[in-house]
């Protein structure tokens, strides 16, 4: 059994009548490469912070590495948190940033950060303030990466990069963590992007887990089949759907679970196309308008 390095028990957190985090179950397993996946205002930040101290749960529990994260400097150490817009003391530059960094993360690798630094052409003495979007994510991005800390949360950080620079992170993240073993947790919207690289999923919506599973059991997990409107229906009867489209005559719906050889004959006799589904298509299914009610009698259950 791995170790869970994080966990929470009925957690809760409230802004006013607004339940962000909903009585929410989750561990996080030791070396191990998360998605926490969810819509906007889903709860996904929300639950980085009550796991990395920040804010104070309304109710239920938190423990990091077996103890509360607010104000245990055992515990903060151990941990990195770098948000989607990451601030930094005024007048500061991406030098001070690294200078300082040392003092907050005690695995911190200055080698790593300077060959970080080289690959994200980082201009070390430009004022923060006068940074590209891009640039300021990369500097979010070096200090996760080069913190080394045994709990790291990126939290879309690094949407204000290109393409080429995306990549630069996720095979810079996948080299060190082979070397170096970690738990990290990745909250994105770019869900294609980062699908191959993740061995867990958490699926977060409305403050409600809806999905807490490992990638590869997901990966093949739903089959969308399209075909004449008549012949979908008929087909799709005895399943349960997560997804409907229709246009016409034509329709398309996503089954939730893998088909076996007999269906995917019985598929192909009535001249139905069959496709797997993405984990980004998975996401959109089970957190679209039309499912997102904790009553919807088609929804998948977290695991």
């Amino acid at each position: 059994m791995t170790a869970a390095v994080a966990r929470t028990r009925g957690l809760v957190k409230r802004y006013g009548k607004l339940a962000a985090i909903d009585g929410v179950d989750v561990e996080f397993a030791e070396n191990r490469i998360y998605g926490l996946l969810g819509r906007n205002g889903a709860g996904k930040t929300t639950l980085m912070q009550l796991l990395t101290g920040q804010i104070f749960a309304d109710g239920g529990s938190v423990e990091v590495f077996g103890r509360s994260p607010v104000e245990r400097g055992d515990v903060l150490r151990r941990l990195c948190f770098i948000a989607e817009s990451q601030r930094y003391p005024e007048g500061f530059t991406p030098a001070h940033v690294f200078s300082v960094a040392p003092w907050y993360f005690e695995n911190w690798d200055a080698d790593f950060a300077s060959r970080l630094i080289a690959d994200f052409a980082l201009p070390l003495r430009r004022p923060i303030k006068k940074l590209s979007r891009g640039q300021l994510s990369a500097v979010g991005v070096v200090v996760g990466l080069a913190s080394r800390a045994d709990l790291t949360f990126f939290d879309e950080p690094y949407l204000g990069l290109d393409a080429v620079a995306r990549q630069i992170f996720y095979d810079r993240l996948l080299t060190d963590y082979a070397e170096h073993p970690r738990t990290v947790v990745l909250s994105t919207h770019l869900i294609d992007e980062v699908a191959g690289m993740l061995e867990h999923v958490v699926l977060i919506d409305r403050g409600r887990i809806l999905l807490d599973q490992d990638a590869d059991e997901l990966r093949g997990s739903a089959t969308a089949v399209a075909g004449p409107a008549a012949a979908v229906d008929a087909f799709a009867a005895d399943y349960t759907i997560i997804g409907r489209e229709r246009l016409g005559g034509l329709a398309s719906v996503t089954i939730d679970g893998r088909l076996d050889a007999a269906a995917r004959a019985r598929a192909a006799h009535s001249g139905l196309e069959l496709a797997p589904v993405s984990l980004q298509q998975l996401v959109v299914h089970l957190t679209g308008d039309d499912l997102a009610s904790p009553d919807a009698p088609n929804r998948r259950e977290a695991a």
